[in-house]
């Protein structure tokens, strides 16, 4: 069978004239004619013209509409794709749970508060709907490799893991997500963070810290130590610490995997050619979340694994409200950031 898609939020190809964002929702396109077992059917977008310029390009012209509530009633749908700014995600997921779709694939992060991840969360179990969120990098040549390293061995048994990015929300989920992955999808028990809130920033019209700093403690003993906002010096993305050596991710523009595991004498660079940003990437988690569907399995991105991640944003945010250690599972369902800065 051919499932139906439709698409909430088509915007403009990423620095094309009138973009506002990555344009993500052409990716996703890009995935499900390359699933082979789905077709654009139906778009919905404020701006009709976004929808009509996306439809010459991917199909779904004869289903375009303005409010995608009336998208979702009409257009008997089995996947939605949601491409659109966090605080938009809860009340949209929500609705396509409530319509009866079969899967809903969301852009990441997952929304402005904890509250709102977990109502989504909860929404697509109340109604058996597959809910995946969008984050791509899990599909990326550099971390499959440096998974298969750290598997094999090859610097012993995970003992810690750093990161550096630019934020907590937009990209942190990526790096929190990551660890999650690294470390075997391993709950959190604790979490301790610090933010600044000098001269807030906002990323897709949410506020974030210019500063942070994030640390967390895994049930089986693996640290995670995020540290956010501007870094002098030499940078790494991400690196994993082993009892017997050390995987580093993203370490350059031109190094995007390298490893020093026991008795080398040097790091070992691992050729790759997509790099951290791959464009595959997003075509290759809606080829997952399609064969999810058909076989029944959970999808890599599922739900669950995306609140794991947010819980950990939110956790540090918390922290730095309270001053103190925050145990897991998270109690607010606030944004202590959106808090603190009075939002």
């Amino acid at each position: 069978m051919s499932y139906r898609v439709g698409i909430i939020g088509c915007g403009r190809p990423w620095k094309s004239e009138g973009a506002t964002g990555f344009g993500m929702s052409h990716q996703h396109a890009f995935g499900y004619k390359a699933s082979g077992h789905a077709t654009i059917v139906s778009l919905a977008d404020v701006v009709r013209a976004n929808a009509e310029a996306f439809a010459a390009i991917h199909g779904g012209a004869d289903g375009i509409y303005t409010d995608y509530h009336e998208m979702l009633a009409k257009a008997n749908l089995d996947i939605v794709s949601i491409a659109t700014w966090p605080h938009m995600h809860a009340d949209m997921v929500i609705a396509a749970a409530n319509a009866g779709v079969k899967a809903i694939h969301c852009e990441k992060p997952m929304a402005p508060t904890y509250g709102e991840c977990t109502a989504m969360v909860a929404a697509c179990e109340a109604n058996g709907v597959q809910l995946t969120f969008n984050h791509q990098r899990r599909f990326g040549t550099p971390f499959r490799a440096a998974k298969a390293l750290l598997d094999s061995g090859r610097i012993g048994t995970l003992e810690r893991i750093e990161a550096t990015c630019d934020n907590m929300y937009d990209w942190g989920t990526h790096w929190f997500d990551m660890a999650c992955y690294f470390n075997d999808e391993c709950d959190a028990d604790w979490v301790l963070g610090q933010v600044d809130l000098r001269d807030p920033q906002t990323v897709f019209g949410v506020a974030i810290e210019k500063h942070g700093v994030s640390f967390t403690h895994f049930k089986n003993g693996v640290t995670l130590l995020l540290s956010t906002g501007y870094q002098a010096g030499p940078r790494f993305g991400l690196r994993m610490i082993g009892s017997d050596g050390i995987i580093d991710v993203g370490v350059d523009d031109k190094t995007h995997l390298r490893v020093k595991g026991k008795g080398d004498a040097a790091w070992a660079i691992i050729p790759d050619t997509e790099g951290l940003h791959g464009n595959d990437n997003v075509e290759r988690c809606v080829i997952d979340l399609v064969d999810a569907l058909r076989t029944g399995r959970e999808p890599e991105l599922s739900g669950r694994r995306a609140l794991r991640a947010s819980e950990l944003i939110f956790a540090t945010y918390e922290s730095a409200r309270t001053r103190g250690r925050i145990d897991l599972p998270l109690k607010s369902t606030d944004s202590a950031l959106l808090s603190m800065l009075g939002k």
